[in-house]
């Protein structure tokens, strides 16, 4: 007893020792060099720390991602994340743990990047075997399996294949640049290509996958196709968008247009670091690829997004659901889809451009010419998502040289409304996906000096909710914007209607399935209303009365918009038409079984009407439409016998979609009527009278 320790071997505390001298730091810890940077680790020696974390066998409460097509994933290389509020010494630290933990094991790891300015954590080279120990680390909300991602145009060596219709129009391109500047995450550029010359900065960032294949040449001029072209798009001399602006560019892309998400990320931060080092005037980051959805790509794209940088991404090429794919599918990067010269949606042999809800508009993408890298003078045509995606970027980059105090709300809200609409046919998308896909062309808005008065509202989609009894979709807006209209739609029409809610400080529109449902889709309104002041009055279900109405009590509030659900389950019992009380448009009513939800607001200026249009019968569709200089906020249906799949919004018309009954059992007293709130905002000192019809 207490003798012990003395008899303890004396040589292993000199074979620690020992060991400790031969390997040098590396072998207690990872070494970091000046980026922040690790490299392998070959030997560590387990904390008490490590100890006590291993005996309490953590139960993983992080979760796991991949990329969901099989051909594209890395395995083998792994994004950690890390938790918003974790410190910086405690990311290096967990890094650390995991190799410590791992080496105990008897696996060796590679810390290939430690992440800090866009969002805590690491890039690790690991087996998935450990996947399950890094999980139970402290500090790590998710890890992801990297992933590859792709340029978005028809690589050069299909070109050949595809026949491709030159067009000979002339291109008569806007000038501006100012002190904005355009990142462009791609392959390689000409940088001394005339249309270029003087305009691109090429940094010293490069982190690309090596080619596939052994016999593949890296010949320099198609190594800088895809990146010389999309420079030339923005900002050339002749073909430009955005003539003069200053682009810097990052090599994320090889030479066959192939990079990973971590590459992407990693660039991103680049980035970042820039803006740090040295802050310059408003940026604009065109992301011309896409890969699989990835949380931890799209997650990045919110924090720079929320430093002041606009971001552009393709939606892709893949003639698939936006929403699959990243960054596209980050709601706070304006995704850009491809027309070609008719306005048409462009086809690229079998594939062709996404589509859908996460799109937010589409711009010429079709036999583009721009900057060719095989000579200094030369000139080639190229398709895609990424030269859609290269219009875009130009056209923000002219808007934020004219006025740089615009937020990325008031810069997507300006892109969709002064876009052309109801250009594109329809038919080309999936049946499902066209009342979700914005119809809408990019053009080069006016410029809004002295445009005072405007309201800009713009329409927003939730994912779908599945068709569980009881699920529910959600659709929110982007701050600064105010949710001022909720609606819901369901393909099978059964639904339990809408209603807005505040959930984490923020206004969000909730749409409820209905059993027996397919499930169904919350239809956000979202507008910038500066000094809005906004609350939701609900009146609960009026029972013994002939219908419920809800209406905004607050002096100098005003209506702009209604929604309404149902707690029952059956909603397939015909009920008779609801109609608005005559004198009272500014009240929302609906049937006695419901609850229904007023939308109120008051803001300097604000005043708003109701309109509504209704047919005998059962229709397809009922619209009704705003007037001229008047914005639609709300949009829905006054409740009646016939049948809705639904009510949304497109542009400021109010579509109500009906279900397909049959002509039996209907009769032509029934109506289906469609109700448009429409407002404006009036300069200050100006004053109107608050119309109704």
């Amino acid at each position: 007893m207490g003798t012990g320790s003395s008899r303890r071997p004396w040589w292993p505390p000199l074979l620690l020792l020992l060991l400790l001298l031969l390997l040098g730091p590396a072998g207690a810890r990872a070494q970091e060099d000046e980026d922040g940077d690790y490299e392998e680790l070959v030997l560590a020696f387990r904390s008490e720390e490590d100890s006590s974390a291993d005996t309490a066998q953590n139960v993983a409460t992080a979760t796991f991602h991949r990329c969901a097509k099989d051909a594209w994933r890395l395995p083998g290389t792994y994004m950690v994340v890390l938790k918003e509020e974790t410190h910086r010494s405690q990311t290096e630290r967990t890094a650390r743990r995991l190799q410590a933990q791992a080496a105990h094991r008897g696996y060796l790891t590679k810390i290939l990047h430690v992440f800090h300015d866009l969002l805590p954590g690491f890039l690790v080279k690991m087996s998935g075997d450990l996947l399950e120990l890094a999980l139970t680390l402290p500090h790590v909300q998710y890890i992801e399996e990297d992933s590859f991602v792709f340029a978005q145009s028809i690589p050069w060596n299909l070109e050949r294949i595809l026949s491709v219709r030159r067009q000979a129009d002339e291109h008569h391109a806007p000038t501006g640049g100012g002190l904005v500047e355009v990142y462009l995450l791609d392959t390689s550029i000409q940088s001394g290509h005339r249309e270029i010359e003087g305009r691109v900065v090429v940094t010293d960032f490069e982190n690309v996958p090596e080619e596939d294949g052994t016999r593949f040449h890296r010949q320099a001029n198609k190594c800088d196709s895809h990146g010389t072209h999309l420079a030339g798009v923005v900002s050339g001399r002749d073909a430009g968008v955005a003539k003069g602006a200053s682009l810097r560019s990052l090599r994320v892309l090889n030479c066959q247009g192939k990079g990973t998400v971590s590459s992407t990320l990693t660039g991103l931060e680049f980035i970042r670091k820039s803006q740090l080092a040295q802050p310059a005037g408003r940026l604009v980051v065109l992301l011309p690829l896409a890969g699989g959805y990835s949380p931890t790509l799209n997650a990045a794209c919110q924090h720079l997004a929320g430093t002041g940088a606009v971001l552009v991404a393709a939606a892709g090429n893949f003639r698939d659901d936006a929403c699959l794919y990243s960054p596209a599918s980050a709601p706070e990067v304006i995704t850009v889809g491809a027309t070609n010269a008719q306005d048409q949606p462009v086809t690229l042999g079998v594939l062709g451009t996404n589509f859908g809800r996460c799109v937010d508009l589409f711009a010429p993408g079709d036999d583009i010419i721009g900057a060719s890298s095989d000579c200094s003078t030369c000139f080639t045509s190229q398709s895609g998502t990424s030269q859609a995606a290269a219009h875009v970027a130009g056209i923000v980059a002219r808007m934020l040289t004219a006025e740089p105090e615009l937020t990325l709300a008031e810069l997507r809200q300006r892109l969709i409304r002064f876009s052309a609409k109801d250009v594109i046919n329809e038919a080309w998308f999936p049946e499902d996906q066209r009342v979700l896909t914005p119809n809408l062309v990019a053009t080069l808005p006016p410029s809004t000096y002295g445009a005072g008065g405007q309201l800009f509202c713009r329409t927003v989609w939730s994912a779908h909710s599945g068709p569980t009894r009881m699920a529910t979709a959600e659709a929110r807006c982007a701050a600064p914007e105010e949710l001022l209209g909720c609606s819901s739609f369901s393909r099978s029409g059964k639904r339990r209607g809408e209603r807005i809610e505040a959930r984490g400080g923020r206004r969000v529109c909730l749409a409820h399935n209905a059993f027996g449902g397919e499930g169904v889709y919350a239809v956000a309104r979202c507008c910038l209303l500066p000094q809005a002041n906004c609350h939701v009055h609900t009146a609960p279900p009026a029972g013994a009365g002939v219908q419920t109405q809800a209406r905004c009590p607050q002096p100098g509030h005003v209506l702009t918009g209604c929604s309404s659900h149902w707690e029952v389950e059956d909603l397939g019992t015909p009920r008779r038409p609801v109609l608005r009380p005559r004198g009272q448009p500014d009240q929302c009513v609906g049937h006695k079984e419901a609850s229904i939800h007023a939308s109120c607001c008051h803001a300097p200026g604000l005043e708003c009407k109701v309109r509504e249009h209704g047919i005998p019968g059962p229709a397809e569709k009922v619209t009704v439409a705003c007037e001229g200089g008047w914005t639609l906020t709300g949009c829905g249906t006054l409740p009646g016998a016939c049948p809705t799949l639904g009510a949304y919004a497109v542009d400021s018309t109010c579509v109500v979609r009906g279900r397909d009954i049959g002509a039996g059992g209907r009769t032509g007293e029934e109506a289906a009527v469609a109700v448009a709130i429409c407002c404006r905002s009036r300069p200050s000192g100006e004053q109107a009278p608050q119309e109704a019809q």
